[in-house]
């Protein structure tokens, strides 16, 4: 089997492949529509987040049987149009589910002891003490929107505090010890923080807006390090100031890729800085604490999405 390799991973991956038999091909700069005019070439294709396969795409990939997805999401393929075709599709959510749980925890920790802020005033001469009193995640209530692979790492991470975790998810029964499954309005009346583990659907996409933030019961935290399109950036803001929402850990943006640093980028007739008046609000506020997508971007997950691709590939095609 040929496999056509778009974005470069661990060197391993290629490594363990070929030493199965497999043919590696690579191919980190042409454009898509170069790809396409070739990959019916192939039976495999590995990609992290390149393009977008598309209907067009899979039609013209006439001898695929895979994709593999460096990662946890699969919103950049066609889903449907791939099964249709007979394309099967491997995603690597448990190679990186640890790492998430931990960069979740640490943003979450970070944001309740102002460590962020602290530290500037510190490094800039500034020695508050009482400004920078801190709260703790014990006795808290901790709520959970999305309850897979992700969620789950966080749940588990959480084992150490004294807290009440509740998780929802579509799916029924996904509670388990680390968490109580409930449905959304318990949730939204309990809560002192909510965590985003959610893929990007149509059903999540804007999910969190000013109707889904105002039915919380109390003011809370939000951390979320699943998809920036999951939260309406404005809403969010209005929130912030009206401190319904006390603060935010955000790993992931509306604005992000190649759109994310044109937003810093100056006019070039009026010198201004063409940016939303939503972000510029965030990149100045001390009780958000901002990622550029890397929570699930470690050395070691690294390793373990490539591994887990590879033991994927090898259970159903070697």
């Amino acid at each position: 089997m040929k496999i056509l390799h778009l974005d470069t991973n661990h060197p391993f991956l290629l490594e363990q492949l070929q030493a199965l038999g497999f043919q590696n091909d690579e191919d980190y700069t042409s454009s898509k529509t170069e790809i396409e005019s070739k990959i019916h070439q192939y039976h495999g294709v590995i990609i992290r987040s390149r393009f977008t396969i598309d209907k067009q795409f899979l039609d013209a990939a006439t001898n695929l049987k895979f994709i593999g997805r460096v990662g946890a999401g699969v919103e950049n393929i066609d889903g449907v149009h791939a099964e249709k075709n007979g394309v099967h599709l491997i995603s690597a959510p448990e190679g990186n589910m640890n790492a998430v749980g931990e960069h979740t925890l640490g943003m979450l920790l970070s944001l309740f002891n102002k460590l962020n802020k602290a530290d500037q005033e510190v490094r800039s001469g500034i020695w508050l003490r009482e400004e920078n009193r801190g709260i703790e995640l014990d006795g808290k209530t901790v709520g959970l929107i999305g309850y897979g692979n992700m969620g789950k790492a966080f749940a588990k991470k959480l084992r150490g505090f004294d807290v009440t975790v509740l998780c929802y998810d579509i799916k029924p029964n996904m509670g388990d010890e680390n968490a109580t499954q409930v449905d959304l309005k318990i949730l939204q009346a309990q809560a002192d923080v909510l965590s985003l583990h959610t893929p990007q659907t149509p059903l999540t996409q804007n999910m969190v807006n000013a109707n889904f933030i105002n039915a919380f019961k109390q003011s809370f935290w939000l951390i979320n390090t699943a998809r920036g399109k999951s939260v309406v950036t404005n809403d969010l803001v209005a929130a912030l100031k009206s401190r319904k929402i006390l603060g935010a850990g955000l790993d992931v943006l509306e604005y992000e890729k190649a759109s994310f640093e044109n937003l810093f980028k100056k006019d070039v007739t009026s010198g201004a800085v063409e940016m939303p008046e939503a972000f510029q609000f965030l990149i100045k506020a001390e009780n958000v604490l901002l990622t550029p997508h890397v929570a699930g971007w470690t050395i070691e997950s690294k390793e373990k999405l490539a591994q887990t691709i590879v033991n994927k590939i090898k259970a159903r095609f070697h």
